[in-house]
């Protein structure tokens, strides 16, 4: 079995960071009395999409890394990666939450450059192979 050590320490943050982006979801939902679907609660609409924006995104980015990683990519490669799309996220969901469109659209940009990295050095090594 190959180790991914980079890609599990992502896949780890990531897991925390989703936490951190549903526990307020949770919360915002008893407040309301909202506890299934979208809502009017604009507040708790922002919090939902910042999840989901999350959940939309993040699995096939580690997906990716943890391919880029297999491939034996250089560790600077696969932590550039992995911390770009960190930084997209984090980005992304401060935009969403302070209704930041400025700051939210740096976030995609990040993110979008870490699966579009990820896809170029896996068709690197594609051809290579």
């Amino acid at each position: 079995m190959t180790d991914l050590p980079i890609t599990s320490l992502f896949a780890a943050v990531f897991a925390v960071a989703l936490v951190a982006l549903s526990f307020p979801v949770s919360l915002r939902r008893v407040k309301v009395g909202d506890m299934v679907g979208d809502s009017t609660d604009e507040t708790l609409h922002r919090r939902i999409r910042a999840q989901g924006n999350f959940i939309e995104y993040v699995p096939f980015g580690v997906i990716t890394l943890s391919l880029v990683e297999a491939h034996s990519a250089p560790t600077w490669i696969v932590v550039g990666i992995g911390a770009t799309l960190a930084l997209g996220r984090v980005l992304h969901a401060i935009g969403m939450l302070r209704r930041s469109g400025l700051v939210r659209g740096f976030g995609m940009i990040f993110t979008y450059l870490a699966l579009l990295f990820a896809a170029g050095r896996l068709a690197v090594d594609v051809a290579r192979w």
